[in-house]
């Protein structure tokens, strides 16, 4: 009994570590790039720093925050504008909903979308240094969407390095 025990152990050992080796050597899953600018949610996106919280009105009633990657909160503290090349913006919005437990205040229902700002000068030079990704559920949305996004940045804030976010200190 004892030398069949042991063989088992051994199996299941050796199966591990080849299902680890299997898993370790397997390429990343390729992330899906907003079309027109090639744009990626970026990895640890969720962990960054906050910028500022935002209330976008009706009709779209949503809930947002900004946050930003290391480059980007450097310039905001800085108050360097425009932003530098490596800047990454990231907004996650949700739908406003009151709160069940102090009707003055709101509170986040469902997800709508999360959208990237990606500073390049370079790459992105014929839409003012940026490049943008609009996600929903985690998929670029299609590509007539982000149509709109350079046109609405370079019409709302054409001097303000087409960032619409404020730095809430």
């Amino acid at each position: 009994m004892r030398p069949i025990l042991i063989a088992m152990v051994a199996v299941v050992g050796i199966s591990v570590a080849l299902v680890s080796m299997a898993f370790a050597t397997a390429r990343p899953e390729k992330r899906l790039a907003s079309p027109i600018y090639g744009v990626t949610l970026p990895e640890g996106y969720r962990q960054w720093a906050l910028i500022a919280p935002a209330q976008e009105a009706a009709p779209l009633d949503e809930l947002r925050v900004v946050v930003g990657n290391a480059v980007a909160i450097e310039a905001y503290r800085d108050g360097t504008l425009p932003l530098p090349d490596g800047s990454v913006l990231v907004k996650l919005a949700w739908k406003r909903v009151p709160s069940p437990e102090f009707a003055p205040a709101s509170i986040p229902g469902a997800a709508t979308t999360v959208q990237v700002m990606v500073k390049d000068s370079k790459r992105y030079a014929a839409t003012g240094g940026w490049g943008f990704g609009r996600f929903i559920d985690g998929k670029p949305a299609d590509e007539a969407q982000h149509r709109t996004c350079y046109a609405c940045h370079q019409s709302g804030v054409r001097n303000h390095d087409l960032v619409f976010t404020r730095y809430a200190h």
